[in-house]
């Protein structure tokens, strides 16, 4: 929302009928940190592909189901609704599976280390 807006934004609106990529929209940022919506239906990392972030993630599944690997994990994280975890800078993870028949909503917080 901006700033002196008073007109609220839902998370769950929007939302396409159909999208090739996981829809990814920034809900607020500064220099410390970044809140994004992600919405999957079905999609995954493609095949080979790590995320390997310079910031912290924590990241909660709204609606929806997905599940997340960790490089050297061989079991992956079922995330249903509520569902919320915290993945360090640097931790390779990738999206394993996301429900094929209907959105998964994730609320994603990232942001730095303090460099004390």
């Amino acid at each position: 929302m901006k700033r002196g807006s008073k007109k609220p934004k839902n998370l769950f609106s929007d939302l396409p009928q159909s999208f090739p990529e996981e829809l990814m929209e920034v809900i607020a940022e500064d220099q410390h940190a970044r809140i994004e919506r992600i919405v999957s239906h079905g999609h995954v990392s493609p095949e080979g592909f790590w995320y390997d972030q310079q910031e912290h993630e924590w990241v909660v599944v709204l609606h929806g189901e997905a599940k997340l690997i960790f490089e050297n994990d061989n079991d992956p994280l079922h995330l249903k609704p509520g569902d919320h975890v915290l993945i360090p800078a640097h931790r390779k993870h990738r999206v394993e599976w996301t429900a094929p028949d209907e959105p998964t909503i994730w609320l994603a917080v990232f942001y730095r280390a303090d460099p004390k």
